[in-house]
C-alpha cells in the first residue's frame, strides 16, 4: 500500500507498508525521487508508534479537577462535547470557542477537515506563529512569496549553504540530494551540528548575529562588484539605495559582532560570490528579536549573485477547499498562537478544542500558560493518539488514529511532490474529519460540506492544484504543476528595498535589531529522534541534558553530569550537565525533545513567549537567557 509520512519534517516520505503477520512492515519508496527508499531514523520508528501499547483506545472524560479520568463510550463523548458547545456559543457567543490545530500530522483531510466545523460555528481560529511565520513575512517582503527554489535544481548549482538549519538531522533525504549532485556544502551555525560536521566548510557565529553576517557578505560582494549586474538590472528594485546602505556599514563591526575575523568573512564572500550559493534558511534563526530582519538580508544574497529564487525555505498547496472558510457567515477572528494567553486571561476563551497539537508542551512560558487555563476554567477538549501533557489539562480525550488508518494526502515544504496515504488497517481511535462529523450531527448541522467523505474532499483539493487523482493513485506520489513564477511585489522585481516593509512599518532596508543581553544565550533545537514532543514515548530514551562549552561550565564551577537548577524569570527547570565544544561559550542548549515523563517540567518553561510583532506576532524563543546554579542534595 501507498503510505506517506504525515509529520512536521521537511521530507514528507514516500514510503511502501504492509501488514505481514499482523504487524506493520514500511520501507521507503524507492521510486520517489527525493525520498527514494530509505527512512530516517524517525521514520524507521513508525511500526513502533503505530503498534504502541500507550496509545488511547477509548474516550476519557474528566471527573474532576485532579487528575482522574474515567473510560467513556463514543456517544457519551461526542454528547458531552455537542452539549459544551452549545452552552458555551449560548452564553459567550461563539468566538469564545478556539480550535487550536498544528502540524503533529500533516494530512491534508486531517489537518483541515475540522476547520470546516468551527467556521461553520464562526468560531475563532488560531493563526500560527511559533514555526516559521517572521521568516515567510521577510521573504514576501523581498520576493512576494516565501516558495523557492525546487531541490531537484540543485543538479545545476556548485554550492549550497545551511545557514542556520541541521538537515542531517531534520532533512536528511535533502542532505543526501546535494551529496547526490556533488555540489559543495557549508554550514552556518551557532552550534557545530551534525551537519556541519559533515560538510566542506562550517561558519560558527554568534547566537542573533546573523543579519550581521549576510550584511558584511552583501557589503564586499557590492564594493568588489563581484554580483551580476545584468541580473540585477533586470530583476532587482533598489539596488541603488541598497548599495549605498551596505556602503556606509563598517565591515570591522559586523565581523566583530558575528565572531568572525573579516579576513574570514572577506574569503567567503569572494567564494560564496564565484560559487553563486543556493541558501537553505533554517527556521530557528528566524525565531528570535531579530530573526526577520536576519532572513530579509540573507534572502538577498542569492539575487546579488544571479539566482531568480535562490533560497529553500516553504512551500505549500492551495488547501482552502478542505478548510472550508466559505462556510461562515461573517469574519474570522484569529488568534495569533503566542497570544494565546493573552486572551485565556483576558477571558475571552472559554473552550479549546485541540488537535494535532500538544501545546502543553510545546508553547514557550508554560507556567503562564497552565495557570491561566486553570483560573480561567477553561473547558479543553483533546483529540490524540497518546495521553499527553495537554491531556492532563483536558476535560475530554478522544483517542485518534494513525495515518496508517485512514485515507489522505500530504504534500511537502520542501519538495515540489504530493504523495498518496492510503488506509492499511485498523487498531484504535479515530481520525479527525470523523469525529468532526460525528459533532456536527450530534449538534444538529446538517450542512453538506460536514457530511463530505474523505475522498471527495481529496480529489476536490487535487482537481484546485491541477492534479489527477487516479494518477495518484496508479504511483503512490506525483509532482505538483508548476505555475508561472513571477516576484508578487509591488514593483513586480525583487526588492531589496522594500515597499512591503514600509506599508508595514519597517525601515524599507534590513536593519539590526537591538538585542538584549543576558547571562548564557538559550537555545531549544529539535533532537535527532524526536520531533518537537512526538516519538519521545517510543524509544524509550530522552535526552533533556544541558549542554555547556567546558570552558563555560569551568567559569560557573559546574562538572559533567551534576545536576543544576536552570532559571529566568519564566520559571526554573533541572537538568543534567553535559560537556561539549560543539556549544560555544554564553549558550546553553537543551534540545526540545522533552522529558518522557509528561508530569516532569520541560524547557519551555524557560523560553520567551514574547512576539515579533512586526513579523506577523512570530515566536522569540530563542531570544530567551537564563542563569544556572548547582543543586546540592
Amino acid at each position: 500500500m501507498f503510505s506517506v509520512c504525515m509529520r512536521d519534517c521537511f521530507d514528507t516520505c514516500a514510503i511502501l507498508s504492509q501488514m505481514k503477520d499482523e504487524r506493520l512492515v514500511v520501507r521507503g519508496n524507492p521510486d520517489h525521487p527525493i525520498t527514494r527508499g530509505f527512512l530516517c531514523p524517525k521514520g524507521n520508528l513508525l511500526p513502533s508508534w503505530f503498534h504502541s501499547t500507550k496509545r488511547l483506545k477509548k474516550p476519557l472524560l474528566r471527573d474532576s479537577l485532579e487528575d482522574k479520568f474515567r473510560s467513556v463510550g463514543w456517544d457519551e463523548a461526542i454528547s458531552k462535547i455537542a452539549e459544551k458547545m452549545k452552552e458555551v456559543i449560548e452564553e459567550y457567543g461563539s468566538e469564545s470557542i478556539l480550535v487550536y490545530n498544528y502540524a503533529g500530522d500533516r494530512g491534508i483531510v486531517n489537518y483541515a477537515y475540522p476547520l470546516r466545523l468551527f467556521h461553520y460555528l464562526n468560531a475563532s481560529v488560531i493563526e500560527d506563529g511559533i514555526c516559521s511565520r517572521a521568516g515567510k513575512e521577510a521573504l514576501k517582503d523581498v520576493y512576494g512569496t516565501f516558495i523557492g527554489l525546487d531541490p531537484e535544481e540543485l543538479r545545476n548549482q556548485k554550492l549550497i549553504v545551511y545557514w542556520g538549519v541541521n538537515p542531517f538531522w531534520t532533512n536528511l533525504h535533502g542532505f543526501r540530494l546535494a551529496e547526490k549532485f556533488g555540489i559543495e556544502r557549508w554550514v552556518v551555525d551557532v552550534l557545530r551540528t551534525e551537519t556541519a560536521k559533515r560538510c566542506e566548510r562550517f561558519i560558527q557565529i554568534k547566537p542573533e548575529s546573523d543579519i550581521f553576517l549576510a550584511l558584511g557578505i552583501a557589503k564586499i560582494i557590492v564594493e568588489n562588484e563581484l554580483y551580476d549586474a545584468d541580473f540585477i538590472e533586470k530583476n532587482v528594485y533598489g539596488f541603488e539605495e541598497f548599495k549605498k546602505y551596505v556602503s556606509n556599514l563598517d565591515l570591522d563591526v559586523l565581523s566583530r559582532e558575528t565572531g568572525l575575523g573579516k579576513e574570514e568573512m572577506e574569503k567567503l564572500s569572494f567564494e560564496y560570490a564565484e560559487k553563486k550559493g543556493i541558501i537553505h534558511i533554517g527556521y530557528g534563526l528566524q525565531r528570535s528579536l531579530s530573526g526577520g530582519e536576519a532572513v530579509r538580508a540573507i534572502s538577498i544574497l542569492p539575487a546579488l549573485v544571479g539566482h531568480s529564487f535562490g533560497f529553500i525555505y516553504s512551500h505549500s498547496i492551495d488547501k482552502s477547499y478542505a478548510e472550508g472558510v466559505f462556510l461562515r457567515s461573517r469574519e474570522v477572528r484569529k488568534i495569533p498562537q503566542m497570544k494565546l494567553c493573552e486572551f485565556i486571561e483576558r477571558g475571552e476563551i472559554k473552550l479549546l478544542y485541540i488537535y494535532n497539537s500538544n501545546p502543553f508542551a510545546s508553547l514557550p512560558n508554560q507556567n503562564r500558560l497552565r495557570r491561566a487555563v486553570r483560573e480561567k476554567e477553561v473547558f479543553v477538549i483533546l483529540h490524540d493518539i497518546f495521553f499527553t501533557e495537554t491531556a492532563l489539562y483536558s476535560h475530554v480525550v478522544l483517542p485518534s488514529n494513525t495515518f496508517f488508518e485512514r485515507l489522505d494526502i500530504a504534500d511537502s515544504f520542501y519538495h515540489r511532490y504530493i504523495a498518496l496515504n492510503q488506509p492499511l488497517a485498523k487498531l484504535f481511535g479515530k481520525s479527525n474529519s470523523e469525529v468532526t462529523r460525528m459533532i456536527a450531527e450530534r449538534m444538529g448541522i446538517n450542512d453538506p460540506h460536514l457530511k463530505e467523505s474523505d475522498e471527495e474532499v481529496i480529489r476536490k483539493v487535487l482537481e484546485m492544484n491541477g492534479i489527477d487523482y487516479e494518477k495518484l493513485k496508479e504511483r503512490g506520489f506525483i509532482k505538483i504543476p508548476e505555475k508561472r513564477r513571477f516576484y508578487n511585489t509591488k514593483s513586480g522585481k525583487i526588492e531589496f528595498y522594500s515597499n512591503r516593509a514600509v506599508e508595514r512599518g519597517l525601515s524599507p532596508l534590513p536593519r539590526p535589531v537591538k538585542r538584549e543581553r543576558g547571562s548564557l544565550k538559550l537555545l531549544t533545537p529539535t533532537w535527532n529522534l524526536t520531533i518537537t514532543s512526538q516519538y519521545r514515548n517510543i524509544h524509550g530514551i530522552s535526552d533533556a541534558s544541558l549542554y555547556l562549552n567546558p570552558t563555560e561550565a569551568k567559569k560557573r564551577g559546574v562538572r559533567e553530569n551534576e545536576l543544576v537548577e536552570v532559571f529566568n524569570e519564566n520559571g526554573s527547570i533541572k537538568a543534567i550537565v553535559k560537556l561539549t565544544e560543539d556549544v560555544p561559550e554564553d549558550v546553553a542548549l537543551i534540545y526540545k525533545s522533552f522529558p518522557r515523563n509528561i508530569r516532569d517540567r520541560n524547557v519551555n518553561f524557560l523560553t520567551s513567549d514574547e512576539t515579533n510583532e512586526v513579523y506577523g506576532e512570530a515566536s522569540t524563543y530563542h531570544s530567551t537567557w537564563v542563569e544556572l546554579r548547582k543543586i546540592h542534595e
